[in-house]
């Protein structure tokens, strides 16, 4: 099976694998939305059914959740549970302070809500993600449907006030119509290609009336673990100030997509 897998999604495997490791028996663990993320959900399923791991799953989406469930990952609400362990989750974009972009997959509000919930946020991630400087990609907004576009006309008007080099916005469809997250909002896409000043940039946005939230995950990260195609990982610790470079085993990872393919 990883003969099939794609240089990006081994990388993805490595990371994901690596990262699961920090998950212990008994924890409350948040469980992140996209590729990436599915990988550690697919991993977690296969130490719950072939090691008997107990633990406790608290989803940032809807298709999290259900990912979850196939595989066999317990998951409650974070109501039940209040506080977690640690949450582990994908990046869009991530620079040398392990600050990040979030968001690419709508689930932004959930995700920073249970990663601010957690003792311990773990990003997985490829080199690709990593840059100099946050912005590249694209910012993603949340924005309440009423009013969006005097709410759009508001972020633009204070880009000009901040140090950004693109100031365009954009309403996020989902073919043809407004994409909607699981709390029926919209995103709004920021192309500022380079942001200068996330903490500042983060703090402005979220006064402005309708904005829900941002994609900005500012001081939240506290290990990211870089997955690369040749099955080696690094892992940077931001608090102890460590880096490790480690190879995982790429096992066979048919079990993975045992349930997918029911």
């Amino acid at each position: 099976m990883t003969a099939e897998l794609s240089p990006i999604d081994k990388a993805k495997y490595v990371a994901a694998r690596r990262a699961v490791e920090f998950v212990e028996d008994g924890m409350r663990v948040g469980l992140g939305t996209g590729s990436t993320a599915a990988w550690m959900v697919r991993c977690l399923g296969e130490l719950v059914r072939e090691d008997g791991m107990k633990i406790t799953g608290v989803a940032t989406s809807a298709r999290t959740a259900q990912l979850a469930a196939e595989v066999g990952v317990p998951i409650k609400t974070l109501d039940e549970v209040r506080w977690l362990d640690l949450t582990i989750d994908g990046a869009d974009e991530y620079d040398a302070n392990l600050n990040l972009i979030k968001g690419g997959g709508g689930a932004l509000l959930q995700e920073k809500i249970v990663a601010t919930a957690s003792d311990q946020m773990i990003v997985i991630a490829d080199p690709t993600k990593q840059v100099d400087a946050l912005g590249a990609f694209p910012l993603p907004v949340e924005v309440i449907p009423f009013g969006w576009q005097t709410t759009k006309a508001l972020i633009e008007e204070m880009l000009s006030n901040v140090d950004v080099l693109g100031r365009a916005a954009s309403l996020r469809l989902n073919g043809g119509t407004p994409f909607k997250t699981d709390e029926g909002n919209f995103i709004l896409d920021l192309h500022l290609r380079r942001i200068a000043n996330p903490t500042q940039l983060s703090l402005v946005l979220n006064q402005i009336p309708g904005v829900v939230e941002n994609g900005l995950f500012l001081d939240i990260c506290d290990v990211i673990v870089i997955g690369k195609p040749d099955g080696t990982v690094e892992v940077r610790d931001i608090n102890n100030g460590t880096v490790e470079h480690e190879r995982i085993d790429i096992a066979d990872t048919e079990n993975l997509f045992v349930d997918k393919a029911e």
